[in-house]
């Protein structure tokens, strides 16, 4: 996709009166030179994937550093339990981000969205929603090309990497794709959808990348978890008529310019932050023992 700002898909919506995803959809079909079917055809691929994904999530299994693995089956047993301080849905939401979280660092099968470290955000928000009120496939595939649109501006404009803008190029961008998803589903306007995606971004401006012992699974799963929360909660802000006081693309412009400030000991080097503290040496120590 082609689009350098999200205020330009914005103005083909208007343009052309067409929805949003519509207009990333057109966009995917006009750069790859591909008809309709063979572009929702692979978006419906990926859609799977990430169901695929959530289902055959195993409680049982150990990433092979021991540090992940059982988090999202004990989320799962507590919300089953009843009386969470966030409610059903959202307490959903935590299971499923963990769980997905928990299954990239066990090698499973997932979707990067947009990256590995970052991919339990987008399945957590979108398959609970779909299960709990049965929304049809056609609208979740729109709100997957809603959410693909929203991330190749963020990569075009900026990054995606931890390595080079920190987490908040990873979760942030992933929150934004969800909160903008979010909007898509409930049949929120491009403005609407533009807005939750600058709030949620902005939200996690200035989130480091520091993984435990370099490995992405401590703090990086549970963040998937603030990462899915905050998306649900810009959502609904921004079908609220709530908006970013800052506009959506200058946001993305900010973010960019706080990755490149960042210390390089913050971006994915495992040499700050919580990767920094003696609990973390220990853990590193220890795994290159084995």
């Amino acid at each position: 996709m082609s689009y350098s700002s999200l205020e330009e898909i914005v103005q083909r919506c208007t343009r052309e009166q067409i929805p949003f995803w519509k207009a990333v959809l057109l966009s995917d079909m006009e750069d790859r030179d591909a008809g309709e079917k063979e572009s929702v055809a692979a978006m419906e691929q990926l859609w799977k994937a990430m169901q695929e994904a959530a289902a055959s999530y195993d409680e049982r299994r150990q990433s092979k550093s021991g540090l992940a693995g059982g988090m999202g089956g004990q989320m799962q047993m507590y919300l089953e339990k009843g009386g969470t301080l966030s409610g059903s849905f959202m307490s959903r939401v935590i299971a499923e981000a963990l769980k997905m979280g928990e299954s990239n660092a066990c090698m499973q099968r997932i979707v990067a969205a947009p990256t590995a470290g970052a991919c339990g955000v987008l399945p957590a928000v979108l398959i609970p929603l779909k299960e709990a009120e049965e929304i049809p496939a056609d609208r979740m595939i729109e709100a997957m090309y809603t959410a693909a649109g929203i991330g190749q501006v963020i990569a075009s404009r900026a990054f995606i990497a931890g390595a080079a803008g920190g987490c908040q190029a990873e979760i942030g961008s992933a929150s934004a794709m969800a909160a903008g998803a979010l909007v898509s589903v409930r049949g929120g306007s491009p403005e609407q959808i533009v807005h939750a995606a600058a709030m949620a971004l902005k939200n996690l401006l200035g989130l480091v990348c520091d993984p435990v012992a370099g490995l992405v699974e401590v703090p990086c799963i549970k963040r998937n978890v603030i990462g899915a929360v905050n998306a649900v909660s810009c959502a609904d802000m921004a079908l609220a008529g709530i908006t970013s006081r800052i506009p959506p693309d200058q946001v993305i412009d900010a973010m960019k310019e706080v990755g490149e400030s960042m210390h390089i000991s913050l971006k994915e080097t495992g040499e700050g932050g919580v990767a920094n503290t003696p609990e973390a040496e220990k853990i590193r120590k220890k795994l290159t023992m084995i």
